[in-house]
């Protein structure tokens, strides 16, 4: 009992003028510790899955490679944010992840949105002839589906979470509303880049306004974060289970700038059509 008392005697003031140190450091430090400390408790974990999963380096991550180690890298974002609280004295509903049912509507609307504006765009290219739909896979639809749904939640959800809600309000300590919108938009769009450089390239403008209309969302939904989950989580399922049941194929009347360059949306005007449609939308909510 004597040894705990001269122990907390000799560490509590290191332990407060640490987490004081850390409550006043810069938003840049404090968002680049953030990061560091993801990948650095992450890069054991992925080393280990690597193994498991038996992938080699230079080689391409197959749908049932990569979804491990998402998952895994994602799952670790609430541990992180939570030491990262506890040092800069924050909580998660400063980052809009709030804990009442309302965020659960936003999230409907939002998964809403964006299973409808995608819907448009992919139904204008059917009508103009840019691409044809395939019928012959839909018997998995049900299970697949519902499958993928989980997964977009989660990646919409932490996504959210780390972009729109902890980086966006690191960066509005030190910036304003529209550069941290846009740095944070940036950092958003770059590291996509992680898992694959050649298809994500051509996209990288797409995902930056993207991260852009994200934002306004968040916004729109006056600081809660339900209403961005939902519409990124809703442009994720879709895109994926479009992809994942190969329900689109695309012909030859238009350009890859058009549809999107490797049939990626967000590389042509497409994608950037689609963002324009939840920006018009977004603004009409906010109006009314």
């Amino acid at each position: 009992m004597f040894l705990s008392f001269i122990l907390i005697a000799l560490f509590e003031p290191l332990t407060n003028n640490f987490v004081s140190l850390w409550k006043d450091a810069p938003s840049l430090v404090v968002v680049m510790a953030f990061f560091l400390s993801w990948i650095g408790c992450w890069l054991p974990i992925a080393f280990i899955l690597t193994k498991v999963l038996d992938w080699k380096p230079k080689q391409p991550l197959q749908p049932e490679q990569k979804i491990p180690l998402l998952v895994s890298l994602y799952l670790l974002v609430p541990l992180v944010l939570l030491l990262t609280n506890w040092l800069t004295h924050e909580s998660f509903s400063s980052y809009g992840w709030n804990g009442n049912l309302s965020i659960l509507y936003s999230l409907f609307s939002g998964f809403s949105l964006g299973v409808v504006t995608l819907a448009f765009v992919f139904g204008c290219q059917l009508y103009f002839g840019l691409c044809s739909l395939e019928l012959s896979n839909l018997k998995s639809v049900p299970s697949t589906l519902f499958s993928i749904m989980l997964v977009a939640l989660l990646v919409g959800g932490i996504e959210e979470l780390v972009f729109r809600g902890f980086l966006l309000s690191q960066l509005e300590q030190d910036y304003s509303v529209l550069t941290a919108a846009v740095i944070s938009s940036l950092i958003f769009a770059l590291l996509h880049l992680v898992w694959e450089q050649q298809e994500t390239t051509p996209q990288l403008p797409g995902l930056w306004l993207m991260g852009m209309v994200l934002v306004l969302a968040r916004f729109t939904d006056h600081g809660s974060l339900g209403l961005a989950w939902g519409l990124h989580a809703g442009w994720v399922w879709s895109i994926a289970s479009i992809d994942t049941l190969g329900l689109v194929n695309y012909t030859d009347k238009a350009s890859e700038w058009i549809t999107g360059k490797n049939q990626k949306p967000l590389a042509g005007v497409a994608g950037i059509f689609c963002m324009a449609i939840a920006i018009v939308t977004l603004y009409f909510i906010q109006k009314f």
